[in-house]
């Protein structure tokens, strides 16, 4: 028989690991600008020159952040784990990790008109792989109640389903946008972004 929240405390740790780690390479994306970059004005215009790095570094720290916060948040629901969700988090995980080579990508292309779709919709697919395996990872733990506490209701659990479908909708809505209208893109990923910035919506139970 499982002790209550077997495995899910380790689980935790692992996870702030990976997310302190993919967010702190998240800088190391923002190059110094080279010698021969500072032109006569100096260092400050070459360092100002830096700003859609700079933009893109605070959107994925944010975005890294969020799902840090919701992580600790969601695992509240978990009675355990089992080796299926430590393998979904693994590819999570993988799709955290990953999110400072799209950002990198994006900081550096966004103001070039000829690569700018391009850079958009892979910064969006960025965001979308996570976001889908967040959605795995919570369609496997919820279950017919399979890792969640017994007294969750299942209209809560409903709720949290339909809102991760949607995300990851809009993010596959951003990765198509990108082609064609690529700041409308960074618009519905920073909207989305901005709208987890709000507290998680607290948990029905069920009574008797």
């Amino acid at each position: 028989m499982s002790e209550p929240r077997s495995g899910i405390p380790r689980l935790e740790t692992f996870c702030d690991g990976v997310f302190a780690i993919a967010i702190a390479l998240l800088i190391l994306e923002v190059k110094i600008p080279h010698a021969d970059e500072v032109g006569p004005g100096g260092l400050m215009p070459a360092l100002l020159h830096l700003w859609p790095a700079y933009g893109a570094y605070i959107l994925s720290f944010v975005m890294i952040g969020i799902y840090w916060a919701n992580h600790h948040s969601i695992c509240r629901y978990f009675v355990r784990s089992d080796h299926a969700l430590n393998l979904l988090h693994v590819l999570f995980l993988m799709c955290i990790a990953f999110v400072p080579f799209p950002t990198a990508i994006l900081g550096q292309y966004v103001m070039h008109p000829e690569a700018r779709r391009a850079a958009v919709a892979f910064y969006s697919l960025g965001m979308l792989l996570p976001a889908a395996a967040w959605l795995l990872m919570w369609l496997y733990a919820s279950h017919e109640h399979r890792l969640l506490e017994p007294d969750l209701d299942q209209r809560f659990i409903d709720h949290l389903t339909r809102q991760f479908i949607a995300s990851n909708a809009l993010y596959a809505g951003a990765v198509a946008l990108a082609l064609w209208m690529p700041f409308a893109s960074l618009t519905i990923c920073v909207g989305l972004t901005l709208l987890y910035l709000s507290p998680p919506p607290q948990p029905g139970r069920r009574h008797g």
